[in-house]
């Protein structure tokens, strides 16, 4: 849940403050950002993860940070962002 401040990063990406309520995620993790008014309004990459300023492979839950996503700056109060990992598994 996204209930903290908005910053411009670089210019063009847009982090956005919250909470991570269950799990992890990070840089390069899937993300749909759900639960505005109960419809997916964007589904793209996890660009930019960060605690206190500092850049961060992954927050666990419980923990507060920032996320930036590829292409979306729409990002609003109250949005809700599901992430998660596409993993190619080999055939045996």
């Amino acid at each position: 849940m996204f209930d903290r401040e908005t910053a411009v990063a670089d210019g063009t990406t847009i982090i956005r403050g919250g909470t991570v309520y269950d799990g992890r995620g990070g840089p390069g993790y899937e993300a749909d950002v759900v639960v505005r008014d109960g419809v997916v309004v964007y589904e793209g990459r996890i660009v930019s993860l960060r605690r206190f300023k500092d850049d961060v492979p992954s927050v666990a839950a419980g923990f507060e940070c920032g996320i930036g996503l590829e292409g979306f700056r729409d990002i609003k109060e109250g949005d809700t962002i599901e992430s998660f990992e596409v993993r190619e598994i080999a055939r045996v």
